[in-house]
């Protein structure tokens, strides 16, 4: 089968899941290819210009593939006039909805606007947890296949064994719906160093992961972060906000602490029991290692991907 992956990048965040999609398939024996143009990187120009400069090279490209599998909705654009049998569209959360929460009503309204045409060309929709499925039939009326991201334990074979600091970390991006503020402004009340990796590398940050205590994730918005799942392979304890897809893998005091989104006190409350509470700690790190190695690694999910692009080109 010949499949061509199209995203604004492959680093970070969704970005690595997409890449480790990229190999296991071409391992399986699927010919698989990336999509890459250049866009201008300034933030408010970035994935406009993806989506023309895509667009151009999608229209100009003599090559017809399989499937096209395009991520979010600035690919969607160039997966509409790639030569393809089949197109599958999937997005990260409810990208109108982010794109509201950043900016404004007003973007948020015109995204809605290009979101709605953007879903139209795909013959498949995906998304990663089955609250952003269930927000999308609501908001657009329109049904979502829930494919949520594998995990390969081997990516981590070159991050080195650490000494675990007494610290806290937070791994994300520098935006207002990551809620970064929040936990920036109670971290003199949090009973240990707190550190922020907004800029490092994967591997660099996963070695900051490795090392700290416990991980924060004060999201205001979210679809099921990758990070998650990365920390618990890591033994790492986990507080995080219940919001989207966050509970379809956290269970509250099993795996992890749940806490409502925008409750300072909870965070800090929450942080330092896991601080002080090594009991805790090791219950919620020994409950997240099992569930991602029972649950979540290519052995279980790549079958359930290749069943997904076969019968893709199957239905009529």
């Amino acid at each position: 089968m010949k499949i061509l992956f199209i995203a604004s990048e492959y680093v970070g965040g969704y970005g690595v899941f997409i890449m480790r999609l990229y190999k296991r398939l071409a391992k399986y024996g699927f010919e698989v290819s990336l999509f890459k143009v250049p866009y201008i990187p300034i933030k408010n120009l970035k994935n406009p210009s993806f989506a023309i400069f895509g667009a151009i090279k999608a229209i100009t490209s003599a090559n017809s593939y399989d499937v096209v599998h395009a991520f979010n909705i600035p690919s969607a654009l160039p997966m509409r006039y790639i030569k393809a049998k089949k197109r599958v569209l999937s997005i990260h959360g409810v990208f109108s909805d982010q794109i509201g929460m950043i900016h404004s009503n007003t973007p948020g309204r015109l995204v809605t606007f290009a979101e709605s045409k953007a879903i139209q060309w795909a013959d498949k929709l995906a998304t990663d947890s089955e609250a952003s499925k269930k927000r999308y039939m609501e908001k657009l009326g329109v049904d979502f296949e829930c494919t949520i991201s594998p995990f390969d334990p081997n990516e981590f074979i070159n991050i080195p064994d650490v000494q675990k600091k007494k610290q806290v970390v937070y791994v994300g991006r520098d935006s207002y719906e990551k809620g970064i503020d929040i936990l920036q402004g109670v971290e003199d009340k949090i009973d240990a160093d707190v550190v922020y990796c907004t800029d490092l590398d994967w591997k660099d940050a996963m070695l900051k992961l490795k090392e700290s205590s416990v991980i924060v994730i004060p999201s205001r918005v979210e679809s099921l972060p990758q990070v998650i799942i990365e920390a618990f392979y890591l033994r790492v304890p986990v507080v995080v906000t219940d919001v989207g897809g966050v509970s379809e893998i956290v269970c509250n005091e099993k795996n992890g602490l749940l806490i409502h989104p925008e409750d300072p006190k909870a965070l800090i409350d929450s942080v330092n029991r896991v601080l002080h509470d090594k009991k805790l700690a090791c219950l919620l790190t020994d409950n997240g290692y099992q569930y991602v190695m029972n649950n979540l690694t290519w052995d279980v999910m790549l079958p359930r991907y290749v069943k997904f692009y076969e019968d893709l080109l199957t239905e009529s």
